[in-house]
């Protein structure tokens, strides 16, 4: 029985509250919907007794430490403000579930995953930017605590994945320069310490833009910064080395606005002359001029699946080994 800092008890909430127990901890943990007027009765007992969850009577009782761990990419070439609408998902698909999130940094590689699996202070783990040849997967295999993982190694076995199909994203790119009669296009890429780790979502990208025109344009990757003076110098590189490119895809969410600034100082006019699509977040299309077409990176909906997914593998249930979101392009 789960009590408060005095003792009080649920039940005693419930009956103060003319409920039953069970509505008392359905309005603590939100995981049903009680009507306001209940669940108003229920917060106005638990103030007057003043009870509160003992979290590790709660964690003793189920087994649980009520905790996941979400291990984000901060470092070089990775956008912050998407790494916290992953973030921003999680928690919320967490709580939902009765789980708090617990923010690691990918830096940390198989040491951290062994040392936070070691601790039990969690049931579960995300991981995120993962690598083709990632490190820490056999770690993950060799602890066998529930993962869920937003990215695909190479030997995705016994894991189970989340992603955007970022080779279909790449591909529907190429596919839109391509059906606007470009015949050279190219896609700028994230920076080359991305593509040294080899990260999952940076290849798959690549691969399906240099796949995606199949013999109807010539299609080259260029890697690129985000810094104003390091794109501004790509994309006069680019344009010299390619003087007849007229399609460019931007798979670099800082760098999208110095790119179309370095494009109106070359004199191309997007979206006549020359046309631009963007993979990442819509406002970072919408806030350049003119509005540019985008597939969206849906973060906070693929750390909603990954939750869901571990929760379910917490609670013994069968969940997909692989979950691909399609992409979708939305034009401006």
């Amino acid at each position: 029985m789960m009590a408060g800092p005095r003792g009080v008890t649920i039940a005693e909430v419930a009956a103060r509250a003319g409920v039953a127990a069970s509505t008392v901890s359905y309005v603590l943990s939100g995981k049903r919907s009680i009507s306001p007027a209940t669940a108003r009765r229920v917060m106005d007992a638990v103030a007057e007794l003043g009870y509160h969850p003992h979290a590790g009577a709660r964690s003793l009782a189920s087994r649980r430490a009520g905790v996941v761990a979400m291990m984000l990419p901060l470092r070089d070439g990775m956008h912050l403000p998407v790494l916290m609408q992953f973030a921003s998902g999680a928690v919320t698909e967490a709580r939902r579930a009765d789980q708090d999130v617990l923010l690691m940094t990918a830096d940390e590689g198989p040491a951290g995953l062994a040392r936070v699996a070691a601790s039990a202070i969690v049931d579960g783990l995300i991981l995120m930017d993962v690598e083709v040849r990632d490190p820490r997967v056999e770690t993950l295999r060799r602890l066998g605590l529930p993962s869920v993982l937003i990215g695909f190694p190479a030997d995705a076995e016994g894991l189970t994945c989340v992603d955007l199909d970022f080779t279909a994203a790449g591909r529907v790119c190429a596919d839109y320069l391509v059906e606007r009669g470009c015949r050279d296009i190219a896609l700028l890429g994230a920076s080359e310490a991305v593509y040294a780790r080899r990260t999952g979502f940076a290849e798959r990208v690549r691969e399906g833009f240099l796949g995606g025109p199949a013999g109807r344009a010539h299609a080259e990757v260029w890697p690129c910064p985000d810094d104003a003076v390091s794109v501004q110098r790509t994309v006069k590189e680019l344009l010299v080395a390619r003087p007849e490119l007229t399609g460019l895809a931007v798979h670099n969410e800082p760098a999208v606005g110095h790119v179309m600034h370095a494009l109106a100082d070359a004199g191309k006019r997007v979206g006549e002359d020359f046309h631009v699509v963007v993979i990442g977040p819509d406002e970072v299309a919408e806030r350049v001029h003119p509005h540019l077409p985008s597939v969206l990176v849906p973060a906070e909906r693929l750390a909603e699946i990954a939750v869901r997914h571990l929760m379910r593998k917490l609670d013994g249930e069968d969940v997909p080994d692989s979950t691909l979101v399609e992409p979708q392009l939305t034009t401006r």
